[in-house]
């Protein structure tokens, strides 16, 4: 619904829509207290933070497939508002799915927790999620399928010459775009579930974070290298969660110490990226 007019966005521009979803994502969460109580309060703000803090990874293999395609600016808002649609669409998909494994089967959440201390374990060896745009075999697949132009038409899809329909160039990143948001998806929605199994809590909280992502890209993109901590705070998280879901058939932890470890991890690694770019 907002701010669907394609344009480069500036970095003033990004800031002051990234202070709105994030002013959203809280006025909700007053809601969910209102309505529901703290702890699903405190389950959706540690899922919002958790969701967000992960995204931005996410944010930074966007910067690289833009980057590697050549995607001019102006077009590249007409690119992450379709691909962050999708993303709401898969993610609910998946976040259902777990939801009902989870209720049939307990015992999925110890796989969820083992996979989620396995990918923080990779993130804090520097192995992190690798994705490679140019060598995408669903970006290949599809050249050999769906006739496609090289050039971009500004922010279309398709174009018709000479009577025949063609993808054009901008096509095949969207393509890329939803494929790699999959892979994170992967990734950060077993972790929401270290923190609350109730499906509006765990849809809402990515659902709001997912949301902020388009701004927060042009927000980040042009300070790409400030956070460089960052990666090794989310590792930290990831390994928390996971041991806490693993745990959780001897040991209950509360939701606000895990709001605690949460902040504290994601604060500490941000803080230390600052002071580094300061030095």
């Amino acid at each position: 619904m907002f701010n669907r007019e394609e344009h480069e966005v500036r970095p003033r521009e990004a800031l002051a829509w990234t202070a709105g979803w994030v002013s959203l994502a809280l006025l909700f969460n007053f809601g969910v207290y209102r309505y529901f109580g703290a702890q699903h309060a405190l389950e959706f703000f540690t899922g919002y933070l958790i969701e967000l803090s992960l995204s931005v990874d996410n944010l930074f293999v966007f910067i690289l497939i833009f980057s590697t395609f050549g995607v001019p600016a102006a077009c590249q808002h007409r690119v992450l508002f379709w691909g962050i649609l999708g993303a709401q669409v898969m993610r609910a998909v998946f976040i259902f799915l777990g939801a009902a494994l989870i209720s049939s089967f307990h015992w999925v959440i110890y796989i969820f927790g083992g996979f989620l201390l396995f990918t923080g374990g990779k993130i804090l060896l520097g192995h992190g999620t690798e994705i490679h745009p140019e060598r995408n075999p669903v970006l290949r697949l599809f050249g050999k399928v769906i006739p496609t132009v090289k050039e971009f038409h500004g922010g279309r899809f398709t174009v018709r010459i000479d009577g025949k329909l063609y993808a054009t160039a901008l096509l095949p990143v969207l393509v890329v775009i939803e494929v790699s948001d999959l892979v994170f998806a992967v990734d950060s929605i077993p972790a929401i579930f270290g923190v609350t199994l109730d499906p509006f809590i765990v849809y809402t909280s990515n659902i709001f974070a997912i949301l902020g992502l388009r701004a927060l890209f042009f927000l980040l993109s042009a300070a790409m290298e400030s956070f460089h901590y960052l990666k090794y705070g989310l590792g930290l998280v990831l390994l928390f969660v996971g041991g806490k879901m693993l745990a959780g058939a001897w040991y209950a932890v509360s939701i606000k110490f895990s709001l605690a470890v949460v902040v504290l991890l994601l604060g500490g690694s941000i803080l230390a990226s600052l002071l580094r770019r300061r030095r």
